[in-house]
């Protein structure tokens, strides 16, 4: 498990006085993009590559406040990816210093290629990366449908 310390400031909290939404979104992505950086997936290196992560969606539970003031301890673990790394599942779980889960988190996303806008898979030396990511215990090989499991699909207006 890869584990990112943060403490909650004044600009993380909500008119709540705990910490918001938007922070732990934040807390999250910094906490992803730490663990993709040390494992060799650099903005140079995504940007040879000219691909970039997507969050397809991201669902929350919460189940006790935190505070400012408070530390907290993120966690990531790798519950999922696709044969040729397109597609990937992170878990995130929230902690205070007494080590209580506070939320946790399932993340879907997907790399793209930023000229196309269109999902890609790694290159083979970023997959070869991902291949040796730690997996959680649950970890399960993703496929495109996975992409759309939760079902939802988009609904325009009609203007």
């Amino acid at each position: 498990m890869y584990t990112k310390q943060f403490e909650i400031r004044w600009s993380d909290v909500d008119a709540n006085r705990h910490l918001a939404n938007s922070a732990y979104t934040n807390f999250m992505s910094h906490t992803r993009m730490a663990f993709l950086i040390e494992k060799g997936f650099t903005m140079k290196e995504l940007a040879i590559h000219n691909i970039g992560p997507v969050v397809f969606y991201e669902h929350m539970f919460y189940f006790k406040e935190a505070f400012m003031g408070q530390p907290i301890t993120v966690s990531l673990e790798v519950s999922g990816l696709s044969e040729d790394g397109s597609f990937f599942k992170f878990d995130h779980n929230f902690y205070n210093h007494k080590g209580e889960n506070l939320a946790f988190c399932e993340m879907f996303g997907s790399w793209i290629d930023l000229k196309e806008r269109k999902i890609t898979e790694l290159p083979q030396e970023l997959l070869d990366i991902a291949n040796d990511f730690p997996k959680s215990k649950d970890f399960k090989i993703l496929t495109k449908e996975d992409a759309r499991a939760k079902g939802r699909r988009p609904v325009n207006l009609e203007l």
